[in-house]
C-alpha cells in the first residue's frame, strides 16, 4: 500500500514529493512516464524564479530539483497513469509501464498533471514556437521591451495579457476574428482606453513569418473584406484556450472522480483539497492556477503537507 501517489512530475509534483518524503511519509511514489521536469523543460530561458539569479534553460533549471527530491526517498515509477479510482478508503491507480495495465493502491493521491496552452494551428506556428510564438506574457514580455507586439484571442486572457504587455511594449496589436469579444466588459473597457493597444478586428492570422532569428511579421486577412495586411512584429502571444490534463480523473462512465468546473479544471480549496477526501490537486490542473513555476511549486508543497496530515490520521485510526 502506497502512502502517497503523486501523478505528474513537473514543479508541483516534484515539490510535493520533496515535502512529503522529508515530512515523514515513508512510501511516496511519483508516477511520471518520462524524466521528471514538466512543461517548463521546454522553455529556453528561465530568469524569474526567486533566488536563482542565473538565466537558465528549462532543462538546466529543473535538473537539480530531481536530485534534491529523490534524495529523501521519493520513488519514481516510469509509467503512464490512465485512471484513478476511489475504492473504499483507498485509491486505485491504473498505470502502464509498457507491458500492459497494472494497478497499485494508495492511501492518498496528489494529481499534478498540468495542462497545455491550446495551439492555433496557424501556418508557421510550429516552426517558430518559442522563437516569437509565445503563450505566456508574464514569462516573455520582458524580452520585448519598447517593441511592438501582437496578441491573438478574444477572451479574458487575451485582453488581460494585452493590457499587461503595455507595461513593456511600445504598442500592442490585439487581433481577433470577430468584432465582438468574449472578455468581460470592464476588462474590454480598460483595454480600449489604453492608448498603447490597437484593436485589429475582424482579422485572422493567415501565416506567421520569420527567418533564422525568429518571427518578424504576421500575414493577416480581414474576414469580411478579404483584404490582407502585413504586421511587422517580432512576436505573437497566442491566447486561444488552455487544455488541462484531467484524463486520469475520468471514470469509466465518463464522470470525474472529483468536482471540476465547466472547463475541466479541478475544484480545490486553499489547501488543495478536492471534493474527495484524500485526493488533492496542484499546479496548472486546478482552478484559478496562475501557470507559473513558483505557484505550482507552492501548490505541490501545500498539497503534500495536507496529505501528510491525512495519512497520519488514517494510521492513527487503524492503530
Amino acid at each position: 500500500m502506497i502512502d502517497l501517489a503523486i501523478i505528474g512530475g513537473g514543479p508541483a509534483g516534484l515539490s510535493a514529493g520533496l515535502y512529503a518524503t522529508r515530512g515523514g511519509l515513508k512510501d511516496v511514489v511519483l508516477f511520471e512516464r518520462g524524466a521528471p521536469g514538466g512543461q517548463i523543460t521546454g522553455s529556453s530561458e528561465i530568469e524569474n524564479y526567486p533566488g536563482v539569479a542565473a538565466v537558465q534553460s528549462g532543462i538546466d533549471f529543473m535538473t537539480p530539483w530531481q536530485e534534491q527530491c529523490f534524495r529523501f526517498g521519493l520513488k519514481h515509477k516510469m509509467a503512464e497513469v490512465s485512471r484513478v479510482e476511489k475504492s473504499g478508503e483507498h485509491f486505485k491507480i491504473f498505470y502502464d509501464e509498457g507491458n500492459g495495465e497494472m494497478t497499485a493502491e494508495a492511501l492518498s493521491v496528489i494529481v499534478c498533471t498540468g495542462g497545455r496552452p491550446r495551439r492555433s494551428g496557424i501556418k508557421g506556428e510550429s516552426e517558430f514556437w518559442g522563437r516569437g510564438v509565445s503563450t505566456c506574457a508574464t514569462c516573455d514580455a520582458f524580452f520585448y521591451k519598447k517593441k511592438e507586439v501582437a496578441v491573438l484571442g478574444g477572451g479574458d486572457s487575451a485582453v488581460e495579457e494585452a493590457i499587461y504587455l503595455t507595461k513593456f511594449a511600445s504598442k500592442v496589436y490585439l487581433i481577433h476574428r470577430r468584432s465582438e469579444f468574449r472578455a468581460a466588459p470592464i476588462t474590454l473597457e480598460h483595454a480600449r482606453s489604453n492608448e498603447k493597444i490597437e484593436f485589429l478586428t475582424p482579422f485572422v492570422v493567415e501565416e506567421i513569418c520569420g527567418d533564422n532569428a525568429g518571427v518578424n511579421a504576421l500575414r493577416l486577412k480581414n474576414v469580411e473584406s478579404g483584404a490582407e495586411k502585413i504586421l511587422n512584429v517580432p512576436v505573437i502571444f497566442e491566447f486561444v484556450g488552455y487544455e488541462v490534463n484531467n484524463a486520469v480523473l475520468k471514470q469509466k462512465d465518463g464522470s470525474f472522480l472529483c468536482d471540476v468546473d465547466k472547463w475541466g479544471n479541478v475544484v480545490v480549496d486553499l489547501k488543495m483539497h478536492t471534493s474527495v477526501p484524500g485526493l488533492f490537486a496542484a499546479g496548472d490542473l486546478r482552478i484559478d492556477a496562475q501557470k507559473q513555476v513558483i505557484c505550482a511549486a507552492g501548490d505541490g508543497t501545500t498539497a503534500a503537507l495536507q496529505a501528510i496530515n491525512y495519512v497520519e490520521a488514517l494510521h492513527k485510526h487503524k492503530n
